[in-house]
C-alpha cells in the first residue's frame, strides 16, 4: 500500500470522530449555549474529536476491525457525554 493509500485510510478511519464531535459541538452551542466557564468551541471540539479518536482506536482493538455498529454507538455515547461534561450541563 502506498502513501496516498495509508493516508486515504487514516482519513477515512477518523473522520467519523470529527464529523460527530463537530455536530455535537455546535448543535450544544447552538441549543444549550456556553456555560459561564465552559471551553471555546475550538477546545470542546478538539476534546471531543479525541476522545472519538480513542473511542475508535479501542474498538480496533476489542475487536480487531474497524466498522462495527457497536463501535460507532460508543463513538456516539462517548462524545456526547464528553460535551455534556465541557458544557457543565448539570448545573443550573
Amino acid at each position: 500500500m502506498g502513501l496516498i493509500d495509508s493516508l486515504n485510510h487514516l482519513a477515512n478511519f477518523g473522520l467519523p470522530a470529527v464529523v460527530v464531535a463537530l455536530v455535537v459541538t455546535a448543535a450544544a452551542r447552538r441549543w444549550v449555549g456556553p456555560a459561564g466557564n465552559s471551553p471555546t468551541f475550538w477546545v470542546c471540539l478538539a476534546v471531543n474529536a479525541a476522545a472519538g479518536l480513542l473511542v475508535l482506536c479501542g474498538s480496533i482493538w476489542f475487536f480487531g476491525r474497524d466498522g462495527k455498529m457497536l463501535a460507532y454507538t460508543s463513538l456516539v455515547l462517548v462524545v456526547g457525554s464528553t460535551q455534556w461534561l465541557l458544557s457543565r450541563a448539570w448545573k443550573p
